[in-house]
């Protein structure tokens, strides 16, 4: 009776669906890995020279907290936006997809904060893991964000982002997301 019992649990869940709950939960701890590294950078820089202070900051430790990550754990770590403040922060067709599907979500209720996506794709005729996060925009966010940017504030956007439209953004809406992946 077990066996059949787990032939029809490997008949409903393929093997593809059950191996996504790991990397979900690995990809989710990333994510929160990123977070606690950046968040403390961040303050710092805000701490030590306000908002024009910490566009650098984010622009130096941003990259090297993702690279390390990358690093250490074999997976593509990247943070994207349908507004990027930069050329590495441009979604790839599936990612603008997704966050698409995030914003429908949040409009629709959804808290932001639970807000993720994960699923097995083939690229290049390989299985890949990839897995988005919403990223929300919070009260301190709007400094470098918002509608009402400081002149001194743009001024060193311009200079660490050429091509910055990361900014008109309002409390809780999305700003961006991680984006992890994965060979499987």
């Amino acid at each position: 009776m077990k066996k059949i019992g787990l032939i029809a649990l490997t008949t409903l869940f393929p093997l593809s669906l059950m191996a996504q709950e790991p990397s979900a939960q690995e990809a989710r701890g990333l994510a929160k890995t990123f977070v606690e590294k950046l968040q403390p950078e961040l303050k710092a820089g805000m701490k030590n020279g306000g908002p024009v202070n910490a566009i650098g900051v984010c622009h130096s430790k941003a990259p090297q907290i993702a690279h390390d990550l990358a690093k250490s754990s074999g997976w593509n770590v990247n943070r994207v936006s349908l507004k990027p403040r930069g050329a590495s922060a441009t979604p790839d067709s599936w990612e603008t997809a997704v966050m698409e599907k995030f914003n429908a979500q949040l409009a629709s209720g959804i808290d932001v904060k639970t807000i993720e996506f994960s699923e097995i794709v083939s690229h290049n005729g390989q299985q890949e893991f990839r897995y988005m996060k919403a990223i929300p925009t919070g009260e301190v966010c709007l400094k470098c964000h918002g509608t009402d940017v400081a002149a001194p504030v743009k001024e060193a956007i311009a200079k660490f982002y050429p091509q910055d439209q990361a900014t008109g953004y309002q409390m809780g809406q999305i700003r961006g997301a991680f984006s992890f992946s994965k060979a499987m």
